[in-house]
């Protein structure tokens, strides 16, 4: 499985559409962490998948609240 690739967020336009898909991918991230927890099978590479994914819809976030102002 690749990384996530800025690219893939051209389809988000919207500040909402972005806090919609961050709160989605905080979900999945902490469903990994009590996975891991619990001691069930986790893969790891996901947190990073995840972490990432987060940081580039933050990235975008921030150009398009800059663009509004």
């Amino acid at each position: 499985m690749s990384l996530p690739n800025y690219k893939e967020l051209s389809s988000l336009t919207t500040i909402s559409d972005i806090e919609k898909e961050i709160f989605v991918v905080q979900k999945s991230l902490l469903e990994l962490r009590v996975k891991k927890a619990t001691n069930q099978a986790v893969k790891a590479h996901l947190f990073k998948h995840a972490k990432r994914r987060i940081t580039q819809l933050n990235f975008k976030k921030g150009i398009l609240l800059k663009e509004t102002n």
